[in-house]
């Protein structure tokens, strides 16, 4: 299986490719964080100017025009495809269905306050019961469903404020 990367540069242009692709680059280094870079027959100078290895944010180099790259590997590109985040949370306002299911308990009512990590409900879903808990703290809007009754995936559940 080939490694991906996703490349973005200067946050509007979205590049991806293979490490194959990568490892085949002619790239000669000519001291610490200076290249040479040969593609398709045309010769390019590249500089690292600034690195932020963490969050693999670069500031490139070439020639004399400077570029901010930001690389995402395959693990930054599945948490992205799972609607998941590492750094930047988003305010999560409601509850959905993980899966098609039927509601076993709503451990809440409208206005309650709850804390991150509090059980909302629990949803019985293949055999197995699955408790929901709270994203963050925050104060139950609405409540979408009741004891007994069955939904589909997605369907919305609760609404907090």
């Amino acid at each position: 299986m080939d490694k991906n990367y996703k490349v973005k540069v200067n946050s509007d242009v979205e590049l991806e490719f293979k490490l194959d692709e990568i490892q085949n680059l002619d790239a000669q280094p000519l001291s610490h964080q200076r290249y040479h870079v040969l593609k398709e027959n045309t010769s390019f100078k590249a500089e690292v100017v600034q690195s932020d290895f963490l969050n693999r944010k670069y500031t490139v180099k070439i020639n004399s025009n400077t570029y901010e790259v930001d690389i995402a590997n395959e693990l930054d590109l599945l948490i992205e495809e799972m609607g998941l985040s590492l750094g930047n949370a988003q305010m999560v306002n409601d509850i959905k269905a993980p899966m098609p299911g039927l509601i076993l308990e709503v451990n809440v009512k409208e206005g309650d306050e709850v804390k991150e990590g509090d059980y909302l409900l629990v949803l019985e879903a293949m055999k197995m019961e699955n408790a929901l808990t709270a994203p963050r703290d925050a104060v139950i809007k609405s409540i979408s469903v009741e004891k007994g009754q069955t939904v589909e995936k997605n369907q919305l559940l609760i609404e907090m404020e």
